[in-house]
């Protein structure tokens, strides 16, 4: 039968400070939460940086509940100390080279080698991404499909709306994601600009497949862009941009990647920036243009001093520090990592006798999972339960199945590094908590 519907509508030696986070996390001379790292140890950039922890090693952070919610997610010790970073100018030479370093890094992260590819590090969560695409890669009047596999797609279809694009909305019923044949059948029913997927729905947990959507563009449609909304798939789930001939991926810093919230964060080809160069009106927006951000972005990368609005720098210190610690092993090794806990969880829900909200396991994603609660228990019941074994989940968003779900998140430091224990917490607490609330497996 039908399931879809398409309904128009550093401090001054950066890795100085590095090398000295680094010593506290292995044991070595704490410092105080609040130390501002100053050193005059000598190291040279290059130098190969060891974010890893000791196994014995306890956290320095405060006793606390593990935050396991599809983001923001728990973070490493280093990440945070390199947000006590001291004040400093954010056009100062120090910080200008952290900042550069972050944004090459980030073309590693994305895994894009063109030159053409523009990074993007801009303060705001990872909603900005959606303005920074429909303000300046779509203009008004313009039309762009919208693959909606629930709740954060629809929000992109709405930003999209708010700037005057023409949207069509491809819809998926609960738990699943639109099919290639229908996208492709969208694609040759008139002219897109962008067609944009939500790589992994927050609201359902829903993955949606992105190689072989991007075939499906590239062959019906080539001239449109394909945008990637990847604030809760970037750095868990695998995405090469290049090989994919991926148009835009947003993100946001308090994902995957593990960094506390405050950064939007994204990537865009060359094409996309001829797109933007193209455009026949400006941007529609003053502090998400394109216009003001693109030579910003170029010359922090080129480590050169350059102002348009002010960055956050301990923000952009923690993301360094973030990227550094994830591109230490090869990334196979990280999205590997990830689909491993993810079955391991996932497993766990079956031997429970309870079913995800993406029935298909081809649509389920590896850095979070939700979960259909029995019939006999409510969100409002199993979660406090969860609170008390210390442990926190997120109840449902998705208006049409809210009270029926809860969403556990498993991606980074909870899941790279097993010594925590904060899977296995998560699974033992949900064991428990249902028993509490009554709950029998038939």
């Amino acid at each position: 039968m039908p399931h879809r519907l398409l309904q128009t509508s550093s401090s001054s030696n950066p890795a100085a400070r590095v090398s000295i986070i680094s010593r506290h996390l292995s044991g070595g001379a704490q410092s105080p939460a609040n130390s501002s790292f100053s050193s005059n140890i000598s190291i040279s950039s290059t130098q190969t940086r060891d974010f890893s922890s000791s196994p014995t090693k306890m956290s320095s952070q405060p006793e606390h509940p593990t935050l396991l919610i599809p983001g923001p997610i728990e973070f490493d010790d280093a990440v945070l100390q390199s947000m006590s970073h001291y004040s400093e100018s954010h056009v100062g030479p120090g910080f200008v080279a952290t900042f550069g370093e972050a944004l090459s890094m980030l073309r590693k992260l994305f895994q894009t080698t063109s030159p053409s590819s523009q990074p993007f590090v801009i303060s705001g969560s990872g909603t900005l991404g959606w303005d920074l695409v429909a303000a300046n890669l779509v203009e008004a009047g313009e039309d762009v499909l919208v693959l909606s596999s629930g709740y954060f797609s629809d929000g992109f279809a709405d930003c999209l709306k708010v700037y005057g694009a023409n949207v069509d909305l491809l819809k998926a019923p609960v738990g699943s994601r639109p099919q290639l044949p229908e996208i492709e059948k969208a694609l040759k029913s008139k002219k897109y600009k962008a067609v944009t997927v939500t790589h992994v729905d927050t609201s359902t947990g829903v993955l949606s497949e992105l190689q072989k959507l991007s075939e499906t563009v590239q062959s019906a449609s080539p001239d449109t862009l394909l945008i990637v909304d990847g604030v809760c798939s970037v750095a868990s789930e695998e995405i090469d941009f290049d090989a994919w001939k991926l148009d835009g991926v947003i993100t946001a810093s308090q994902k995957a990647i593990g960094c506390p919230a405050g950064l939007s964060i994204s990537m865009f080809s060359g094409k996309a920036m001829d797109a933007f160069k193209a455009r026949k009106s400006p941007p529609s927006s003053y502090f998400a243009s394109m216009k003001n951000w693109t030579p910003i972005m170029q010359n922090y990368e080129a480590k050169k001093p350059s102002y348009f609005a002010t960055p956050s720098p301990q923000l952009i210190h923690a993301l360094h520090t973030a990227l550094s610690q994830i591109l230490t092993k090869p990334l196979s090794e990280r999205f590997a990592r990830h689909r491993e806990v993810s079955d391991k969880i996932k497993k766990a829900v079956a031997d429970l006798g309870l079913k995800q909200v993406a029935a298909n396991p081809d649509d389920q994603a590896h850095g979070m999972t939700a979960i259909y609660l029995p019939e006999t228990v409510k969100a409002t019941d199993i979660l406090p339960k969860l609170a008390k074994s210390g442990v926190i989940f997120a109840g449902g968003i998705h208006k049409e199945i809210a009270p029926k779900y809860i969403r556990f998140g498993h991606m980074g430091i909870s899941v790279t590094d097993p010594a925590r224990g904060d899977v296995d917490k998560a699974i033992n607490a949900l064991t428990s908590g249902l028993s509490d609330c009554g709950y029998q497996k038939a």
